[in-house]
């Protein structure tokens, strides 16, 4: 409104046409809302009043979505509601969330609050700040037409017999228009930010922003391990093979060469390609193993445990496989707790234990170490904990002194065949 095209945009109008359709919508609500109430206390006394009773407590949620139609024509930003979605199919399910949600009787109460009060605001503003300048404009208009150019009546109040007075009071009609123009956008925004108060409160926004920032964080989480996995799947078929073919390049340079400094030469080139090879490969598994996708999590953590320099009983059984982002957590979580017993424990074995049950996947890590783990003092996880809960899993360290270590960490998924998700 501080704008100084606001007199020339549509605001005016759409503040018009707000109150103006909430006059019109308050006294319909009343009208139902009155009826409802009527036949409720005529059939309050036999069991079909039970219905209507219900029917008057839910009454509020139909013209609550009405009102956030019709608050676009105020605010910019769409106005959501706060009810929840039932979780199961079908009209009980439905009835018994509705009418145990806080925000059903909030929209009843505003329901109300606009039968009685509000709707008659809407009616006066409108009447009062469009009737009384339009009114003023055309009495010239009035004075022409009904009072054949002797008089005219402003309002039905005042009477105006000349001429000058008529073009006066038409300026002055103009004038006021203006005025009314803010005065409608004022009672407007103000009225829309009470209903927005009533029937949107700022949880519900906040609510919706969270799922929104949780949705993100998801897709952030496939985005890095699509990534992951095109890193990883670049370096084995590109970057591996051309070390794989320099290395056979430089065997048989060796064995051609004669003895002397050109096949020591030789010989040391090709030592260091074999260990900058064994250094790729142990960079790939690292980034993304080729077994956890071909084979799935189950193989994955059996060749985790086998390359740990702690003996590693495992005990994992999974009748599918979780989706990619859950299946690749879960084993970098398995990866870093051997990592950190082999570091860290002292430990003379340690034991891998998983499954899936209740639409969870769950595993725990135990060693028979010195104990005494801390997640703050650097040991990754700290990290491994922000990634689970990422996916809305859940992560638990019990670790006393003295031992021995339990690493837990859960994740809520479905499992799926090998075939559905290779595809």
């Amino acid at each position: 409104m501080s704008r100084p095209g606001f007199l020339l945009s549509a605001w005016p109008w759409r503040s018009a046409a707000y109150l103006l359709t909430g006059a019109v919508t308050g006294a319909v609500t009343l009208v139902g809302i009155v009826t409802v109430a009527t036949v409720c206390g005529a059939l309050a006394v036999v069991l079909v009043g039970l219905p209507l009773l219900v029917l008057l407590a839910l009454s509020g949620i139909p013209v609550a979505e009405v009102e956030r139609r019709r608050l676009r024509l105020i605010r910019s930003d769409p106005v959501s509601g706060r009810h929840r979605v039932p979780a199961a199919p079908g009209l009980r399910a439905w009835l018994t969330i509705r009418l145990r949600e806080q925000a059903t009787w909030r929209e009843l109460g505003y329901a109300l609050l606009f039968a009685g009060l509000l709707w008659p605001v809407d009616a006066l503003a409108v009447t009062v700040a469009l009737l009384l300048p339009l009114s003023m404009v055309s009495t010239p208009l009035l004075m022409a037409t009904v009072g054949d150019g002797q008089e005219a009546k402003v309002l039905k109040q005042w009477t105006v017999t000349t001429w000058p007075t008529a073009f006066g009071v038409a300026v002055l009609g103009l004038l006021l228009m203006v005025l009314c123009a803010y005065v409608l956008g004022v009672t407007a925004g103000a009225r829309a930010e009470l209903a927005r108060l009533l029937i949107a409160s700022r949880e519900g926004e906040l609510d919706a922003e969270v799922v929104e920032l949780a949705r993100s964080r998801v897709r952030l989480v496939e985005a890095f391990e699509a990534e992951r996995r095109r890193i990883e799947r670049d370096l084995h078929d590109g970057a591996q093979q051309r070390l794989v073919a320099l290395t056979m390049a430089l065997g048989l340079a060796r064995l051609d060469a004669p003895p002397g400094p050109l096949a020591d030469q030789l010989t040391k080139a090709h030592e260091e390609a074999g260990r900058a090879l064994t250094e790729l490969r142990e960079l790939i598994h690292g980034i993304h193993p080729k077994v956890l996708t071909d084979y799935g999590l189950q193989a994955a953590v059996a060749d985790a445990a086998d390359r740990c320099v702690v003996p590693v009983d495992v005990d994992l059984e999974l009748p599918g496989r979780p989706t990619r982002a859950v299946e690749s957590a879960a084993y970098f979580v398995v990866c870093e707790a051997l990592a950190n017993v082999a570091r860290h424990s002292g430990a003379d074995r340690a034991r891998i234990r998983g499954g899936h049950g209740d639409g969870r996947l769950f595993l725990e890590v135990r060693d028979d170490g010195r104990g005494g783990a801390d997640a703050s003092a650097g040991s990754g996880l700290i990290g491994l904990a922000d990634r689970v809960s990422v996916l809305d899993g859940r992560l638990a360290l019990t670790s006393p002194p003295g031992g021995p270590t339990l690493l837990r960490v859960e994740f809520p998924c479905e499992l799926t065949r090998a075939a559905d998700h290779s595809a």
